[in-house]
């Protein structure tokens, strides 16, 4: 049993009996009072993000994932498929299960994906990923302010937003947890 101050980022634990995802941990303590616990939490699930409060004697049963290497195959339907290299088995996940980080997924490659009782919750990708970017407003030379961001179009049909100065095909890094630009990738 985990205790609500064992409640760290990335630990999983049941939660009237769904499985969620700790993305945000606070411990406050005010005066003589018990002591809060506000998590950001996600649901394995449904992809839903909630706030929730507890207190330091709160008690939780720990969710154990277990990471299974699959290679990602295609997108049909609403489900992307997966091979396991040893077994050659499919398998099937709704893009529902994994919600925006499919978007991030290349034929090919080979993830992680996150297993609870038979059922596959989630997959563990890289923080980020390299893209390249296929369309965009063309960069005007002089445009170099770091705060403005234009609209871009990934390879993948990924949608981003990027400096002003990136151009098409350029390659750039963006934070698979946020869909956010970070940087030009090194060429």
């Amino acid at each position: 049993m985990l205790s609500a101050s064992e409640l760290k980022n990335n630990t999983c634990f049941l939660y009237h009996e769904i499985p969620y995802k700790v993305l945000k941990y606070k411990h406050t303590h005010l005066g003589r009072g018990g002591a809060h616990i506000r998590v950001k939490v996600k649901n394995l699930r449904t992809d839903n993000v909630l706030h929730l409060n507890f207190t330091s004697n709160d008690r939780f049963e720990e969710v154990v994932l277990e990471k299974k290497p699959m290679q990602y195959l295609y997108l049909e339907a609403g489900s992307f498929y997966f091979m396991d290299p040893k077994s050659f088995e499919q398998l099937a996940v709704s893009s529902k299960t994994l919600g925006n980080s499919g978007q991030f997924l290349k034929e090919g490659e080979t993830v992680d994906i996150m297993f609870w009782e038979d059922e596959a919750l989630d997959i563990d990708l890289p923080p980020s990923v390299v893209v390249e970017i296929t369309e965009c407003d063309p960069g005007v030379k002089g445009n170099s302010v770091s705060n403005m961001y234009k609209p871009a179009m990934t390879k993948d049909g990924l949608k981003i937003k990027v400096p002003l100065f990136c151009q098409k095909g350029e390659k750039v890094k963006v934070d698979t947890r946020t869909g956010e630009y970070l940087e030009r990738a090194g060429a």
